[in-house]
């Protein structure tokens, strides 16, 4: 994964302790919010749907969310996952 994720805005509405707290210490594709988390085939898939979600879209710049689909998409390759479009 490149460092792509490491100038993603903070959001207010999230605090990032919850990402640690819920799914520990993982690569997440929000690294600086934890949200997404990618450690399994099946938080990978749920982090495609969810991100993609017009009001999940809306919480990022155009430049974060291309950086979060990215290193999704990166996830899934490297896991053999087939994303939806």
């Amino acid at each position: 994964m490149d460092a792509c994720g490491m100038t993603i805005t903070p959001r207010e509405e999230v605090n990032p302790e919850e990402g640690i707290r819920k799914y520990g210490d993982v690569l997440f594709a929000d690294p600086v919010n934890n949200t997404y988390p990618l450690d399994t085939p099946e938080h990978i898939k749920a982090a495609w749907s969810l991100s993609h979600l017009h009001s999940s879209e809306d919480k990022y710049s155009r430049q974060d969310f291309e950086c979060i689909e990215r290193r999704i998409q990166e996830a899934a390759a490297a896991q053999g996952i087939t994303l939806g479009s």
